[in-house]
């Protein structure tokens, strides 16, 4: 059967799948990414992996694997395959594609984890059928994918979609970014998390844990809630602005929370629309696979590209 290898890295696991050609994981299996021991040895362990895929599906469906497809986190030069920089995986300038491809002897793509969640969301999950959507994150940060027309916009220097950026609230607190006021201060799952911790006095709650004590009434969880919803609003509506979205698809952490961010979010954001048009807001589909989802949507593009040539870029 023929099939590519998808590889999802994150800072703490790299999931992996060998995909078919319609989109169906055919074998899934996960491991430690292990950044503590360093950026060149999370190098190594990526590819190892994607080795023992590839002989993983040699053995299983009498052929290897017809390409891969890699997400990764940082900043990513999609064009010449490069992980740039990585704060979590201590990345700068790996040259990941031609890495793997000299491993595995086949065609690699490199994408960007959200972008490459955001483009399966699209063509998949929750934004099927869209011809523009916007895909949102919200995890320890938030970022975002730009659909249109079945692809994921990069930008010219691989920054597009980085709505966590936004400022939100002018001269508000500083962002690793350099800037002070962005969104993700205020409205990722990390930023609510530190705002419950301060406010329960529990040094281990999370913004799991304040959903939790928003929905039983807690007036300090309500007043944490509704200031990471607002900030949410505020950037969504500059994103919905700029982009016209048919459909906009929030994923993350922060999202498992469902209608208790997505019903105040819905009102927020169209009590903050005049002329804008109102987008569709729906939870993400396709969980914790939309990575993995994604990178093999990217491999098998670059099949199509390439009119299934198997010589390595």
């Amino acid at each position: 059967m023929r099939h590519v290898i998808a590889l999802d890295v994150g800072g703490t696991v790299m999931k992996a799948a060998l995909v078919g050609a319609d989109g169906t994981l055919l074998h899934r299996a996960r491991r430690a990414t292990g950044r503590e021991r360093g950026p060149d040895a999370v190098v190594a362990g990526i590819l190892d992996f994607a080795a023992e895929l590839r002989a993983h599906g040699t053995e299983r469906f009498g052929e290897a694997a017809a390409a891969a497809g890699v997400a990764v986190p940082g900043i990513v030069d999609e064009t010449h395959g490069v992980a740039a920089y990585s704060a979590n995986l201590g990345w700068r300038d790996v040259p990941l594609r031609a890495l793997l491809a000299e491993r595995l002897g086949a065609l690699v793509a490199l994408g960007h984890d959200v972008r490459t969640g955001g483009l399966a969301e699209g063509r998949l999950g929750a934004g099927r059928g869209a011809d523009r959507f916007l895909f949102v994150a919200l995890g320890t940060g938030i970022a975002g994918a730009i659909g249109i027309d079945g692809r994921v916009e990069a930008g010219a220097h691989g920054f597009a979609g980085e709505i966590g950026h936004i400022v939100v609230r002018p001269g508000g607190p500083p962002c690793p970014c350099g800037q002070h006021g962005c969104l993700e201060r205020f409205a990722s799952a990390a930023a609510v998390s530190e705002a419950w911790v301060r406010a329960s006095g529990t040094p281990d709650a999370d913004a799991a844990d304040c959903a939790k004590a928003v929905t039983s009434g807690d007036p300090n969880a309500v007043r944490i809630w509704q200031e990471a919803v607002d900030a949410l609003a505020d950037g969504l509506v500059t994103g919905l602005t700029l982009l016209d979205p048919r459909t906009l698809v929030i994923g993350g952490g922060l999202a498992e929370a469902g209608e208790t961010l997505f019903t105040p979010l819905r009102d927020a954001v169209r009590r903050r629309v005049t002329f804008q048009k109102l987008p569709e807001i729906v939870p993400a589909a396709l969980g914790d696979t939309a990575g993995c989802l994604g990178a093999g949507l990217l491999a098998w593009d670059l099949l199509d590209t390439t009119d299934g040539k198997e010589d390595t870029p």
